[in-house]
């Protein structure tokens, strides 16, 4: 068998799943795979189920029924902190950080070794990679802009040492211009190898940045294909994501 031909193994698998709140059933049947180095876009319209299904990756919605695995370790069931001892780094839709703390006290609360041990992102590679934290690194984390918050919960999960990120909206309620700054440092994280599942409502932010799309409608998938096809599609562009 060639080396071209060799089929890689998900880094993150989610199949089947089946997610309810209380009574109300919010995923059916869930099925996704995010190979190394991919950066995979979530699309889909506000309530699709996007953030439940970044949710019952991370452990904070457990599935009634499916399973979800990171590089091969069941996960289904487990706390979330075994996902994120796994090498499963989340930024929640609502970022979380730290308020009362300094934007390099976040970054260093937030440091641990990975999975085998790894250092990928120490401190100075961090700064190095959000240029517009250094200048900051000594303020307050709640007097920071919105975009500027958004890069401390980025910086902050890969302080981590993942093997995956999740971003959950990561785009969502900010300046134009910050959410350029953010699409240029998830292209630098992608060119990285880095593997990455963003849910976005906004299409357009994922264009230049996501390697493979697939369309969540009603907690289900209904479309998979490269960013490029989707991009072609008018038809599926016109039918789940057009606002």
């Amino acid at each position: 068998m060639s080396a071209a031909s060799v089929i890689k193994a998900p880094v993150i698998q989610a199949r089947e799943l089946e997610v309810f709140y209380s009574t109300s059933q919010i995923l059916f049947g869930v099925d996704l795979d995010v190979l190394e180095g991919q950066t995979v876009a979530l699309l889909g319209r506000n309530g699709a189920g996007k953030s439940t299904t970044m949710k019952a990756i991370a452990g904070l919605a457990p599935p009634r029924r499916g399973s979800v695995r990171l590089n091969g370790l069941e996960l289904t069931g487990r706390r979330p902190d075994v996902a994120a001892r796994a090498g499963l780094g989340y930024v929640p839709e609502d970022r979380q950080i730290f308020p009362d703390h300094t934007v390099e006290d976040n970054l260093l609360i937030a440091r641990k070794k990975g999975p085998g041990g790894r250092m990928d992102w120490p401190l100075d590679r961090l700064f190095e990679t959000f240029p517009l934290l250094h200048p900051l690194r000594k303020r307050i984390a709640r007097r920071l802009s919105g975009g500027e918050q958004q890069l401390v919960a980025i910086a902050r999960a890969l302080a981590g040492n993942p093997i995956a990120l999740l971003l959950d909206e990561p785009s969502e309620g900010l300046a134009p211009i910050i959410v350029q700054r953010i699409a240029e440092t998830l292209h630098k994280l992608r060119a990285e190898g880095l593997t990455i599942l963003i849910a976005e409502q906004n299409m357009h932010f994922c264009l230049g940045i996501a390697s493979h799309a697939l369309v969540i409608d009603k907690g289900q998938i209904v479309y998979r294909d490269t960013i490029q096809g989707l991009k072609a599609n008018e038809d599926v562009r016109r039918r789940y994501l057009a606002m």
